[in-house]
């Protein structure tokens, strides 16, 4: 997916830190593209930097309109956010990543548009969209600041592009039975085992191990350790 093909269309914001901050999101996820309904000159410059920090760029490449219709006008989609169901909210809402699914298809440009920070879009203005994105909150306090809104859906489409960045992988069992087999030896170099016990001592540790989820590292990490104590405890019994 092309990020460049985003873009994030506020409707009459009403704080300039809000825009602040919804740029500095933008800019985690590698979104550039920013049209706001309203006029410039309704936002206080200083207020904006202050939360945008060294996203300013996007706030003094920012593009202005009079509608949503006409901030759209170039996307083959807008998608409105919303977190009221209804009968004029475009009935059957995406979550933020189906939405994505569906932004991945999109062979243009994708608008994904906020409303104002107290009530949200209105009826109208989900309107001029042509679909709409929820994003599930607590019922106890369903309504999400501007710029969270904004850097939710901003990284569920900047993930579809991380695909194959591998976060932490445990080690698959056949490789923990290595570790488990090298501390069962180790032991045994320095006689843990009598003649029996060193099956129960390796289920042990399997099941130990297993929970941990250890990385390739930690796995050689033990390893040297055992190892390492089983040498010490050989040679002093050598001397």
């Amino acid at each position: 997916m092309n990020l460049d093909n985003v873009v994030i269309i506020l409707s009459h914001p009403e704080e300039s830190r809000n825009i602040g901050a919804v740029c500095r999101g933008m800019a985690n996820n590698n979104l550039h593209t920013l049209r706001i309904v309203g006029k410039r000159e309704e936002f206080d410059d200083t207020r904006v930097r202050i939360l945008a920090i060294h996203a300013a760029y996007i706030w003094d490449n920012a593009q202005f309109y009079d509608s949503i219709t006409q901030a759209s006008a170039d996307c083959v989609c807008a998608a409105g956010t919303t977190r009221r169901r209804g009968k004029k909210r475009k009935g059957k809402l995406l979550l933020p990543e189906e939405f994505t699914d569906f932004a991945e298809r999109c062979d243009g440009k994708v608008a994904v548009v906020f409303g104002n920070e107290r009530t949200g879009l209105t009826d109208e203005e989900l309107l001029e969209c042509t679909m709409g994105v929820t994003i599930p909150s607590s019922d106890e306090f369903a309504s999400l600041n501007l710029s969270h809104a904004v850097q939710i859906i901003a990284y569920h489409l900047f993930r579809s592009t991380q695909k194959d960045f591998k976060g932490y992988t445990p080690v698959p069992l056949e490789r923990l039975d290595s570790t488990v087999t090298s501390i069962a030896d180790n032991l045994q170099r320095i006689g843990f085992f009598s003649r029996t016990g060193r099956p129960d001592m390796e289920q042990f540790w399997r099941n130990i191990l297993s929970r941990a989820a250890l990385s390739e590292g930690e796995a050689q990490y033990i390893e040297k350790i055992f190892d390492k104590a089983a040498g010490l405890a050989t040679k002093g019994k050598e001397e």
